[in-house]
């Protein structure tokens, strides 16, 4: 199964929440009192074929966007000009394409078939 697990502070240290699910979006980081405040995160993709994590600056899936897809370890989202900026979350068991990104965008709408956790 795909796991999330986000950090408060670089280098995988300070406050941490982890997701174990198929897929996950977080249209409001302040439901679980972590606006603003990503630092670093590890993504795995368990026994899915492939993972897609998206961070937007803004809350319903809106502003700048970084993708991350398959295992990744950030230590640092610095180095991508977006720590302390996501708002908003995507984690999906699948590649998702830029097309069904730039929709989600659109739409204000996650993907189908995963948990919404909004404020």
């Amino acid at each position: 199964m795909p796991r999330l697990t986000l950090f408060a502070d670089r280098n995988f240290d300070d406050r941490r929440i982890q997701f174990r699910r198929r897929g996950v979006a977080i249209r409001n980081m302040n439901a679980i009192r972590f606006n603003n405040d990503l630092s670093s995160f590890r993504s795995r993709r368990g026994d899915s074929a492939n993972v897609t994590l998206v961070l937007f600056s803004q809350t319903s899936y809106q502003g700048a966007f970084r993708v991350f897809r398959g295992d990744r370890e950030i230590a640092n989202l610095g180095n991508f000009d977006f720590n302390n900026r996501t708002s908003s979350l995507i984690f999906i068991g699948r590649n998702l394409t830029d097309a069904e990104i730039r929709d989600i965008q659109s739409s204000r709408r996650a993907p189908r078939n995963i948990v919404e956790i909004r404020e």
